[in-house]
Formats: structure tokens, C-alpha cells, sequence
């Protein structure tokens, strides 16, 4: 579970990204959406960069199974 914390942080950055925009959207404040949007986006390769991390763990896994047979 090596990209589970990378997943977490990326969600947590999605949510603060969302609440960021939210509020630029709110306020008509610019800086706050394009900071919401970037919130947004690095949460996003945050979960995929933890997901790929858990792929390649996995497949590790695999063959390290494989090659103690």
C-alpha cells in the first residue's frame, strides 16, 4: 500500500482545491479560483502517481512470488 498516502494527500488536495474555487467563485476573486484549480489538479496526479505506485508494487509482488517457486 506504498501509494496509499500519495492517494489520501491527492483527495485532500481535490477537496481544498474544490472549497478554494468554491469561494473565488463566491467572492468573484480570480486568485482563489485559479488556486482552487491548481489545488485540484495536483490532487489529481497525487491519486494517479499512488495508483500507478500500487501497480507497479503489484506486479513486483508478482514476480517475486514467481521467481520463489
Amino acid at each position: 500500500m506504498d501509494g496509499f498516502k500519495d492517494k489520501v494527500s491527492g483527495a485532500k488536495d481535490k477537496v481544498k482545491g474544490e472549497a478554494k474555487e468554491a469561494y473565488g467563485e463566491v467572492t468573484d476573486n480570480k486568485k482563489k479560483k485559479a488556486e482552487g484549480k491548481i489545488d485540484k489538479a495536483k490532487g489529481d496526479a497525487k491519486e494517479k502517481f499512488g495508483e500507478a505506485k500500487d501497480k507497479v508494487n503489484e506486479k513486483v509482488d508478482e514476480l517475486k512470488n514467481k521467481s520463489s517457486k
